[in-house]
């Protein structure tokens, strides 16, 4: 008796073997960018550094008596990040940070867990653990609700959750002493931002958070966005002004009932179409703003 054979159409087959080449071509370009990355070491202020590389940008305080890591990028970047912070200071690493759960601020927990206790929101480990794929070292081991504050050498640091803005575990890394202020996905300086509407975030919740560091941080802040180059409080103003513009510009567009497509056909406007970009295109800012305001 002859076994019946699953035929696959030639046309489909081909798309199966197109995605599979993709995906393959995607992870292997993934890997060698890793490889061929290189971690940038900025000054701040004080003794604060910004780390830059593929992933979230990396804040670093560098003391005498240890240092502190503000986020971890990805997971092969970890030997190279390590190196650059031993570059500033060759001191033992004595905490890490994580500003929320996405991968291209955690991917390093597992390496540096193992130096140093991970402290974060705790909706940061609940959504870390929840993954198919984590490990235990990665998780934060000092977690927390509202915020805490931690002394390292003659350096206050301050942590501050705030609600359901990128994400629902967001934490505003201050610096004291130095003024400086790691913002996490709180503030694209790179263009429009990123917010995980699947993971508690929020772009009126975004906004108040935007606000917030802007009422409770001095002028002379200085800002390492997640994403782009050392800023301050000007630029953080302005990204503050252009998601109430949009969040508003949506709203009376919901409103007077124009559909999703008549709102992408309108666009942004002249203003703030320059801020699409690789990741968050103008188009993908109007559909999340659509999306969680209708």
């Amino acid at each position: 008796m002859l076994k019946k054979l699953l035929v696959i159409p030639t046309t489909l087959f081909s798309v199966l073997v197109s995605a599979a080449i993709s995906t393959i071509l995607s992870v292997s370009l993934h890997a060698q960018e890793m490889a061929d990355a290189d971690i940038t070491v900025q000054p701040a202020a004080g003794g604060v550094y910004m780390l830059q590389g593929p992933g979230g940008n990396i804040g670093v305080l560098a003391t005498d008596q240890g240092l502190l890591l503000v986020d971890d990028k990805f997971a092969p970047l970890a030997e190279k990040i390590e190196a650059a912070m031993k570059g500033i200071e060759d001191k033992e690493l004595k905490y890490v940070i994580n500003t929320h759960y996405h991968g291209d601020h955690t991917g390093g927990n597992q390496f540096f867990s193992h130096k140093a206790p991970i402290f974060a929101h705790e909706n940061v480990r609940s959504r870390l653990s929840s993954k198919t794929d984590h490990k235990v070292a990665s998780l934060p081991v000092v977690t927390y609700k509202d915020g805490i504050t931690i002394y390292l050498a003659n350096e206050e640091i301050q942590l501050t959750h705030l609600t359901n803005g990128h994400t629902d575990g967001d934490t505003y890394v201050y610096f004291k002493k130095a003024k400086v202020l790691h913002t996490g996905d709180l503030f694209f300086e790179v263009g429009f931002p990123y917010v995980d509407l699947d993971s508690g975030g929020s772009v009126k919740g975004y906004l108040a958070n935007v606000k917030h560091m802007l009422k409770n941080t001095p002028d002379d802040v200085v800002i390492i966005p997640g994403h782009g180059k050392l800023t301050d409080k000007s630029q953080m103003l302005a990204f503050a002004k252009m998601m109430e513009f949009s969040i508003n510009k949506v709203s009376a567009a919901l409103a007077a009932g124009k559909s999703e497509q008549q709102i992408l056909n309108e666009g942004i406007g002249e203003k703030y179409q320059h801020l699409s970009w690789a990741f968050i295109t103008e188009e993908k800012w109007l559909k999340t703003l659509v999306a969680d305001l209708k």
